[in-house]
C-alpha cells in the first residue's frame, strides 16, 4: 500500500462516517499521510482527527477513535493506533512492502510519473537570467510534466535562446565541474539559500551528488553479481538483518526508512512541482542514497562464501533494484546521469 492508496482508504472512512451521520464535517479533498515523526510509531501518521475536531465541534481523540474502528480491518492495514492529542498511526499489512517494491519494479521509469495524466497546466515563470534560473526552469519542465502539470510559458521552455549570458555562465560553470555536478550544485540549494560552488569536484562519499550517483551504481552492480551467480530479484521478505545496529540507530528503522522513501518518491515530485522547488526531489534522492547504503550494510543482499541464493537474496535484490529505479528516475528529472558503473 502506498501513501496515496493508504490517503484515499482514510478519506473514505471519513466520508463514510459523514453519510452514516457518525460525524456533521465537510468532506476534506484529499487527507495527508506521512511517515511518522519518530521510529516506532508505525509505517505512517495523520492529523487529519486533529484538522476535523473543531469543525465537528468534538475532542479530535473522540473523532480519531470513529475513524480507527472504521480503518481496522481494512486490507492493507494491520493495525491503526491513536497517538497524542488525535493522531492515528498505521501499521501496514504482512506483504505490503513485498507490493510496493513490486509495484516500482512495475512501472520502472513511469514510477513517480503522472505525465499521461494530462493534468492543469503549470503557473509561473522563471524569475532571473542567470545560469542558476536556466537550469531550474529545465528542470521544473520535467518535475512539472511528471507530476502531471502541462507546463507552460518561459519555465517550461527553459528560454535559453533569450538569455546567452546565461547560457555562457552555465557553460563555463560545466566547463570547470562537469555537467553533473554543475546541474546539482545549482539545483540543490532552495530557492532563498545561496549557491556555493565548490572550488574542485570531489568523487567520494562526502560529495552529495556523488553519493546519490554511486548508490546508483551500485544497484546495478548487485544486479550483475546476482547474474552472475545465476538468480534475479523477487520482491518478498528481506529476513533478519546481519547487523543489529548501523550508523543511525536499529537496523530495522534503516530498513523501513528506505521503504517509506520509495513510497514517498511521487508525492515528493508532487510537491517539488507544486512549490516549484527542484531542491525537494534533491533532498529526497539524498535521503534515499543514504537509507539504501545503511541498508546495504545491515542486510547485505548477495550471498557471501559458500552461501546459495536463498529466497531472501532475491528479495533483497528486488529491494535494491527498486532503490535504484527511484535514484534513476529522480536524477533524470534534474538533468543529471545515473551511471550504471562509478
Amino acid at each position: 500500500m502506498t501513501p496515496a492508496e493508504l490517503s484515499r482508504t482514510v478519506l473514505r472512512s471519513v466520508r463514510g462516517a459523514v453519510e452514516e451521520q457518525e460525524l456533521s464535517v465537510p468532506v476534506p479533498a484529499r487527507i495527508v499521510v506521512q511517515p511518522p515523526p519518530r521510529p516506532g510509531c508505525g509505517d505512517y501518521a495523520s492529523n487529519v482527527a486533529l484538522q476535523l475536531a473543531k469543525p465537528a465541534g468534538r475532542p479530535a481523540r473522540e473523532v480519531a477513535e470513529i475513524l480507527r474502528k472504521r480503518l481496522a480491518g481494512s486490507a492493507g492495514i494491520a493495525r491503526v493506533e491513536i497517538a497524542g492529542p488525535g493522531f492515528l498511526n498505521f501499521t501496514l499489512g504482512e506483504g505490503a512492502q513485498a507490493a510496493l517494491v513490486r509495484e516500482v519494479l512495475a512501472q520502472g521509469e513511469r514510477y513517480g510519473d503522472r505525465s499521461a495524466e494530462g493534468g492543469p497546466a503549470a503557473v509561473g515563470t522563471a524569475t532571473g537570467h542567470g545560469a542558476r534560473e536556466v537550469v531550474v526552469a529545465e528542470a521544473l519542465a520535467r518535475i512539472e510534466a511528471a507530476a502531471g502539470r502541462r507546463p507552460q510559458g518561459p519555465a517550461a521552455r527553459g528560454d535559453a535562446d533569450a538569455r546567452p549570458a546565461a547560457c555562457e555562465e552555465l557553460a563555463a560553470l560545466v566547463g570547470r565541474l562537469g555537467s553533473d555536478e554543475a546541474r546539482w550544485v545549482l539545483l540543490r540549494p532552495a530557492a532563498h539559500d545561496p549557491v556555493r560552488v565548490p572550488e574542485r569536484v570531489v568523487q567520494r562519499e562526502s560529495n552529495p551528488r556523488f553519493r546519490v550517483q554511486y548508490a546508483h551504481a551500485r544497484t546495478r552492480a548487485l544486479v550483475r553479481g546476482a547474474r552472475e551467480l545465476g538468480f534475479t530479484g523477487e520482491p518478498g521478505e528481506v529476513g533478519s538483518p546481519v547487523a543489529v545496529t548501523v550508523a543511525d540507530g536499529p537496523a530495522d528503522h534503516c530498513l523501513q526508512s528506505l521503504y517509506t522513501l520509495l513510497a514517498t518518491y511521487p508525492s515528493a515530485v508532487e510537491t517539488a512541482a507544486r512549490l516549484r522547488a527542484p531542491d525537494r526531489v534533491v533532498r529526497h534522492l539524498e535521503a534515499t542514497a543514504d537509507a539504501f547504503f545503511r541498508w546495504h550494510d545491515a542486510f547485505v543482499p548477495l550471498p557471501v562464501g559458500d552461501e546459495k541464493p536463498s529466497a531472501v537474496h532475491r528479495a533483497r535484490l528486488a529491494l535494491a533494484e527498486a532503490g535504484g529505479t527511484v535514484l534513476a528516475n529522480g536524477l533524470r528529472l534534474l538533468g543529471i546521469s545515473a551511471p550504471e558503473h562509478l
